[in-house]
């Protein structure tokens, strides 16, 4: 399967876009990487699955009718609820991969948010749990801090994994439809 793939990434955001680079970089000779300032249509913090999917297949539909590119690809994270206490939600990022025709959807790990940071994104104002969380991350003393840069996994995990690293997982889960078409149908054969 080794060529060239041109994807453009409904994003400005260069995590996702240095995310996509990795999670398709083993298939192919070449990834070229293209960002693309699309809007999500969901609201700046999403909640629930369907809201999260809803915003990635938003850009990776935009990605597309941009023209000129072998995929669209759009990436989005959000909380989704666990049984339990209302606190206990998940963040959950999703990756679309749409070729014009045919989607493919593929799924982070989850990792739990601070009550405050949760409290705050599902409350009435729907502050994004990132404003929350830079505002009372504080790592403990000799705690690894590799920055924002990181991504607040990255710094919830001391560097362990980062925000790229978190993101190229669910990209290469959304590639894995176009490795098998016997099983799934689809090009890149």
């Amino acid at each position: 399967m080794k060529r060239t793939l041109k994807v453009r990434v409904g994003s400005l955001n260069r995590a996702k876009l240095e995310a996509v680079r990795r999670g398709l970089a083993p298939f192919f000779d070449q990834v070229e990487v293209e960002a693309l300032a699309a809007q999500s249509g969901v609201s700046e913090q999403p909640l629930g699955f369907d809201e999260i999917l809803l915003g990635a297949r938003a850009r990776a539909r935009q990605s597309v009718a941009a023209g000129n590119c072998d995929l669209g690809v759009g990436i989005e994270d959000g909380l989704i609820s666990l049984d339990g206490p209302p606190e206990r939600q998940m963040n959950v990022g999703c990756c679309v991969l749409f070729d014009g025709e045919q989607e493919a959807v593929g799924l982070t790990a989850g990792f739990e948010y601070p009550r405050a940071c949760v409290e705050a994104a599902t409350g009435p104002a729907r502050t994004p749990v990132g404003t929350s969380f830079d505002a009372i991350f504080k790592p403990p003393i000799g705690w690894p801090d590799p920055g924002p840069g990181a991504g607040n996994i990255g710094r919830l995990s001391g560097g362990v994994l980062t925000r790229v690293d978190y993101a190229a997982q669910a990209v290469t889960c959304a590639f894995v439809r176009w490795l098998h078409p016997a099983l799934y149908g689809g090009k890149y054969e």
